[in-house]
């Protein structure tokens, strides 16, 4: 399968995916800017739609259903992530004022406790990682560390869900895991993937292009 415009276009969507995902980590756990977070969060999701596309072209010949299935976990997540950080953007412009304590600390009602963010992307993304493992497209390797990141986005949800001290490490060791390593690298190879011709599967990054 020869590398189209399209392809290109999803593999920078990914490269950009993965510094959104980076920038919102270091806004969140290292500046705690509501602000540049929310706004990363916002644009890790937009970027994050068109990468989607791209890798469900690339899987569907390795499984069509399980391919679409992968597709439609991962942008309702995509939506899930915008629409979470569009909501925290606007309160970080205007925040709300004289509302009643406690009010603020409520889930978001269309991404209660990042089950979208978190939990609908990490199912997705283990779909992604399964198929990318048996995909000849895709280096094997690329998949493992979809394996990690999907089940860390899973955990971090669960997490958000029981635990609410976001200071508990069983939030934050995933979190930072995640945020900062496992998923910005993943989208990064991923972009680097997809931007190349097809390869067999290798445990290394893929390199330049052959004339």
């Amino acid at each position: 399968m020869k590398t189209t415009s399209f392809d290109r276009m999803g593999g920078l969507m990914a490269i950009l995916a993965a510094l959104a995902g980076f920038l919102y980590a270091v806004s969140f756990v290292v500046l705690k800017n509501a602000l540049l977070y929310s706004l990363f969060l916002t644009l890790l999701g937009l970027f994050a739609f068109v990468a989607l596309v791209a890798v469900y072209r690339r899987l569907q010949k390795v499984d069509a259903a399980y391919a679409m299935l992968a597709l439609l976990f991962g942008l309702i997540g995509a939506a899930g992530t915008t629409i979470h950080g569009a909501y925290d953007l606007s309160n970080a412009i205007n925040p709300p004022a004289n509302l009643p304590a406690g009010v603020m600390d409520l889930s978001n009602q269309v991404d209660p406790r990042g089950l979208l963010t978190f939990g609908f992307t990490g199912i997705g993304l283990l779909i992604i990682a399964w198929l990318i493992t048996r995909s000849a497209d895709f280096p094997k390797t690329l998949g493992y560390l979809g394996y990690l990141s999907a089940i860390l986005f899973i955990v971090i949800y669960l997490a958000r869900l029981i635990v609410l001290n976001p200071a508990n490490p069983i939030l934050l060791v995933p979190v930072l895991l995640n945020g900062f390593m496992v998923s910005p690298l993943f989208y990064l190879w991923l972009g680097i993937a997809l931007r190349h011709e097809p390869t067999a599967q290798s445990g290394k990054l893929p390199m330049a292009q052959k004339a």
